[in-house]
């Protein structure tokens, strides 16, 4: 461990912390819920699962049980990554949306930002099915224990969940069942309140007796599709009875003698990789840490994976190019020569060679570590909650595309374009680090900027976590965080870079959980940990 610093050298209320067993989430009473299973004799999958389940319950602003999932696990022998986003229902198509919305100046269909007509079918059930029917060591049903006591006792809302609640019920409180499970005296609650939703609790205990089928089979399958056949929805049985998550290789880019890897399209992860193979032709180390010329690199190398990532990623089976062709080495030097060190570029899409979310983690001792993402996406996401039951449905329709000529044109059973990514770390074939950054267009973002800290600069995680950030939006200008070193704010502009302050409640500069591995060779030795001060969050373990 000679690799960090373990100085903090940024204001922050958060301490590595050291354990052989460990969980890390953007919720406290998520990870003791996951530091239940791990005393109880389960694994990393089983913390991971217990504190998914509950943190749909107590951050509601970040994910549901409506949400979608993405994992990428350890096993102790190899990598293993998991696609549980949620497909268009049947009768979704572009027609479908000019129909029932009207076409934009552009001639192109409108479409929601919220309500039923953004919500794609629900992956994150089936994603927790799916990790513990491969890895899962506990009953099944014994995950779901935490949660479905805080869902019926209740919990006292902390500051930050209870910031973003207000935040989104004036938005919110007229979509369907929304108002009734979250504003139970008509208004969200306030810091300290005690929140509970019977609903959940009734929800949480079939998923567990049927292990995920229900919600997409039975009782709650057909509480869904009628609820949305009342509400002026599309969901159909066969659509939930057809869903499936899906097995992944991870993709992978080395990056100074490590392999960082992320979940294939659907996904942004790629954009990462993309920045991380820009950045590696720069040579970082010789510029200060907080410098302009080090964020500015890395500034730049993002809006280059950006250019790329919105103009070609969707659901790979209708990608123009492929991930390889995108990663391609040569590619990527080509795009890093574009940056200029002394002023700010606007880039455009190259051309690849032919041929408002929770982010946890755990590990245990025998060296099982998973990196797991769920999210409802824009806070509560679609805002539709399905009465008595808790299910708050994500908004995921909102990434396609209602260009017909887009390969992420919105379609029948299509997967669209994603923002949640979870990351992992190896070297030499042995894992380093579970991570990931919450958090919408700031997740690859943050994946680059933490990364670049830890390696180039050797910042341990939780200094690499508290570091200010910057944000790339999608017009390229730049949000700068409040604690910017303000000489390098005034350094970026004198370059050209434009600066935006966009308020976004629910994702803002993101919130990272870091769980690193002490030992190549000993899971004995333990782990680090670090969970983001940004949120209400906690790394505990024992």
């Amino acid at each position: 461990m000679e690799l960090f610093d373990w100085i903090n050298p940024y204001p922050t209320t958060r301490t590595p912390v050291f354990a052989r067993n460990v969980v890390s989430t953007s919720h406290p009473l998520a990870a003791q819920a996951g530091l239940r299973m791990l005393l109880r004799g389960g694994n990393a999958v089983d913390a991971a699962l217990a504190a998914a389940a509950t943190i749909v319950l107590v951050e509601p602003v970040s994910c549901g049980i409506g949400g979608d999932c993405f994992a990428i696990l350890w096993d102790g022998k190899k990598l293993h990554g998991l696609n549980s986003s949620g497909t268009a229902p049947a009768a979704w198509n572009v027609q479908y949306f000019k129909r029932k919305y009207g076409v934009d100046g552009n001639g192109l269909a409108i479409q929601p930002k919220r309500g039923w007509d953004s919500a794609t079918v629900p992956g994150v059930v089936a994603g927790w099915a799916a990790l513990h029917d491969k890895f899962g060591k506990l009953p099944f049903e014994d995950l779901f224990e935490p949660a479905i006591e805080i869902a019926e006792r209740g919990f006292a809302v902390p500051p930050i969940v209870a910031g973003k609640w207000a935040a989104a019920a004036e938005e919110l409180h007229s979509q369907p069942g929304y108002a009734q499970t979250f504003m139970p005296k008509g208004r969200a609650p306030r810091i300290g309140e005690l929140f509970r939703n019977p609903g959940a609790a009734y929800t949480l205990r079939r998923i567990a007796q049927s292990r995920g089928r229900d919600f997409y089979e039975g009782e709650l399958a057909e509480k869904i599709v009628a609820f949305s056949r009342e509400t002026g929805g599309s969901f159909t049985l066969d659509d939930l009875r057809g869903y499936r998550p899906e097995w992944v290789e991870p993709l992978s880019k080395n990056y100074r003698g490590y392999t960082v890897h992320e979940i294939p399209p659907n996904g942004q992860g790629i954009a990462a990789l993309m920045a991380l193979g820009m950045v590696e032709h720069f040579d970082l180390r010789n510029m200060p840490v907080d410098s302009v010329a080090s964020q500015h690199v890395q500034i730049e190398a993002m809006k280059l994976a950006f250019a790329d990532l919105y103009r070609y990623v969707s659901d790979p089976r209708s990608m123009d190019v492929t991930p390889a062709q995108m990663l391609d080495d040569n590619y990527l030097q080509s795009r890093a020569k574009l940056i200029r060190l002394d002023r700010a570029g606007d880039f455009q899409a190259g051309r690849p060679h032919s041929g408002g979310t929770i982010y946890l983690s755990a590990a245990d001792e025998h060296g099982m570590m998973i990196s797991f993402i769920q999210s409802n996406y824009m806070g509560f996401g679609s805002g539709v909650v399905v009465p008595d039951t808790g299910i708050s449905l994500q908004n995921r329709g909102v990434g396609f595309s209602m260009d017909p000529a887009s390969p992420n044109v919105v379609g029948a059973g299509k997967r669209p374009f994603h923002t949640i990514i979870p990351g992992f770390l190896t070297r030499e074939g042995r894992p380093v680090m579970s991570f990931g950054v919450m958090g919408g267009d700031i997740q690859p973002q943050g994946h680059l900027q933490t990364i670049v800290r830890m390696l180039d600069y050797h910042q341990q995680p939780q200094a690499a976590c508290d570091a200010p950030r910057w944000k790339v939006n999608r017009d390229f200008t730049l949000d700068m965080e409040r604690n910017m070193n303000a000489d390098t704010v005034q350094g970026l502009k004198d370059l050209g870079h434009k600066m935006k302050s966009i308020y976004d409640p629910y994702m803002d500069f993101g919130s990272g959980q870091f769980i690193w591995r002490l030992s190549d060779n000993d899971p004995d030795h333990g782990y680090v940990a670090a969970s983001d001060s940004r949120r209400d969050g906690l790394a505990a373990g024992f």
